[in-house]
């Protein structure tokens, strides 16, 4: 699965967090302080990070920052907070961070923030390959084997559109992605998004995902 980087001072959160993401099959690090979030950082390379705001050496969104300044804010950060105002989970997305968590975390929350966030974080690695492709290449790349489960195709997105057509081209994206994993299987992708099965349908309806070639992996 991934490898995810856990910061946070507090040490009942880290082996909350720690042991959700091992049931859920990733691999994990865990950094009490900035300190260790950087030297875990340079030596893992985690493909996401869930980074706590209050810290005592260096904060949250002060470690953010560094990173983003220095040209290593390269994966998918989360942010944890139990006391944040509304302008600090501002300013980190400003920043960068993909998303942001209140303490308590719940399970659903925690699991769907990690799962959109490596997500999100597959499509733009598929759409730079995609930009990097020669001019004369087919404008959509199909990246592995459809029949598989680990299948994606890999789509652009035109970032100038209006937000609800990007929005909806996301959307279709991700769950096709979804779907392509699961082998076409509705139960299992609802499962996964943390939707109610008829509303996952009339949503891939409504986003005009081919329901007929995932019955056909399936």
């Amino acid at each position: 699965m991934a490898n995810i980087l856990v910061v946070d001072d507090e040490l009942g959160i880290r082996d909350l967090l720690s042991e959700i993401l091992f049931d859920e099959g990733h691999q994990v690090e865990l950094a009490e302080n900035a300190a260790q979030a950087r030297e875990a950082r340079q030596r893992m390379r985690p493909d996401l990070v869930l980074l706590d705001i209050w810290m005592p050496d260096t904060d949250g969104v002060s470690l953010l920052k560094e990173w983003a300044s220095t040209g290593l804010l390269n994966m998918p950060v989360i942010m944890m907070s139990g006391h944040a105002t509304i302008d600090t989970a501002v300013e980190a997305v400003r920043i960068g961070a993909q998303a942001f968590l209140e303490k308590p975390i719940t399970l659903q929350k925690l699991l769907k923030a990690v799962e959109q966030g490596l997500a999100r974080e597959s499509l733009k690695v598929a759409v730079a390959s995609q930009n990097a492709l020669p001019a004369q290449a087919a404008p959509v790349a199909q990246i592995g084997d459809l029949t598989s489960s680990a299948a994606v195709v890999a789509q652009s997105f035109d970032l100038d559109r209006p937000l609800r057509e990007a929005r909806d081209a996301f959307e279709k994206a991700y769950f096709e992605f979804h779907l392509g994993q699961e082998g076409g299987s509705m139960t299992k992708v609802a499962e996964k998004t943390g939707l109610e099965r008829t509303h996952l349908y009339r949503k891939l309806k409504q986003l005009g995902v081919d329901l007929s070639r995932s019955k056909r992996l399936g």
